[in-house]
């Protein structure tokens, strides 16, 4: 089952930015083997470097 992207939605900036954030963390969900049948599993912490940055972007924005 494949579905497809309403070509409308791909034109907002909203998405696009949503988009590229889930995109950017991708790498960091990690399955559990005991949850495999189900896919479940938790978000590997990029370390302290990231959420400084995080932080600093945040309040460059305020």
């Amino acid at each position: 089952m494949k579905s497809a992207i309403d070509p409308e939605l791909l034109k907002s900036p909203v998405f696009q930015r949503v988009l590229r954030d889930g995109l950017a963390i991708q790498d960091q969900f990690i399955a559990e083997p005991v949850y495999a049948k189900t896919g479940q599993g938790y978000l590997k912490s990029s370390g302290v470097a990231e959420l400084q940055k995080i932080k600093k972007k945040r309040s460059g924005k305020r």
